[in-house]
């Protein structure tokens, strides 16, 4: 009975770490994120984040998993791509802290900066691909729709940009879309 008990005491310890780190990471950035304040917020000894993580660095890779669930982008009407693509990124950003977390840990932190450039490769880059263009052009293509929708997050949730946070989302993504739209399909 205890082995079966302890599996599950180690998930939920690892789950509260990476529920904390990934708080910590959003509210701090990488930098500024200590061992001991993630391990104080789950509640448990930094002790048991080394013992699971190993190092900051890792923690952060393993807290940094991130599913965009991207749209299947051949299920959108071609001339709506632009908008869709703004629409669920602007959810993504607004719905899940981890996105922003490897925002501002990307712009000082090689490793996560590679995380980033990881995400959108594997999973932007295929969704694009999918489209019919052919993998190289679906690479830069997926590039450039990356520009703007980290520009977007980057100027409106981690600097707070007042006219791009005062800005609704229909008006974001009125302007948004059409270069996204380009960038996509065009």
């Amino acid at each position: 009975m205890g082995e079966e008990t302890r599996p599950r005491r180690s998930d939920a310890t690892r789950a509260a770490i990476l529920r904390a780190a990934r708080e910590r990471f959003a509210a701090d950035g990488y930098e500024r994120a200590t061992i001991r304040a993630i391990a104080a917020d789950a509640g448990i000894d930094a002790s048991m984040v080394m013992r699971y993580y190993g190092s900051k660095e890792r923690l952060f890779a393993a807290a940094a998993e991130f599913d965009l669930r991207l749209p299947d982008l051949k299920e959108v009407p071609r001339d709506g791509v632009g908008a869709a693509i703004i629409g669920h990124f602007l959810d993504r950003w607004e719905g899940d802290e981890t996105l922003t977390a490897l925002l501002r840990a990307g712009v000082t932190n090689p490793a996560a900066a590679e995380r980033m450039r990881q995400i959108f490769a594997e999973q932007l880059a295929p969704a694009v691909a999918a489209m019919g263009h052919a993998p190289a052009e679906a690479a830069t293509r997926a590039g450039l729709a990356a520009t703007q929708v980290l520009g977007v997050a980057l100027c409106r949730y981690v600097l707070g940009l007042p006219p791009i946070v005062a800005m609704d989302r229909a008006t974001l993504m009125a302007w948004i879309g059409p270069t996204l739209q380009r960038y996509l399909v065009g």
